[in-house]
């Protein structure tokens, strides 16, 4: 097994998902653009692949971009569903990073004829609850 292989596959979110304090105490608005997720489909085994977009308000905390990458790469050979692997990205980063606000948006490439783009928004969760 290659290093990048072993980092991947051996990768923790609770442990191995770096953040860093974040410097400024003003709003400034982050964005992450993840082109090559993959993961598995849970019922056929095919791959799916999307390209995630992240953004974020910072307020104590930034996330690293290599833990980032490399817990976005562990998802490649997962059996998970769109909506399951979109959904365990945002809880996964907004409670590590506890930021102002965050919106993650999941942009799966056609399969079948089906397009989907899942949309999770810190900010419209805070209004329906």
């Amino acid at each position: 097994m290659k290093y990048g292989e072993k980092e991947i596959k051996e990768f923790d979110p609770d442990k191995d998902l770096e953040i860093w304090p974040n410097k400024h105490e003003k709003n400034y608005r982050i964005k992450i653009t993840l082109p090559e997720f993959s993961c598995l489909c849970p019922r056929s085994g095919y791959p799916d692949y999307a390209t995630m977009h992240l953004e974020y308000i910072p307020d104590k905390y930034v996330v690293e971009l290599k833990a980032l990458k490399l817990y976005i790469n562990s998802f490649r050979d997962r059996y998970i569903s769109h909506e399951d692997s979109a959904n365990e990205i945002f809880d996964t980063l907004y409670e590590k990073l506890k930021p102002r606000s965050m919106k993650l948006v999941a942009d799966f490439n056609p399969r079948g004829n089906v397009h989907t783009v899942i949309e999770i928004d810190s900010e419209e969760i805070t209004k329906q609850r």
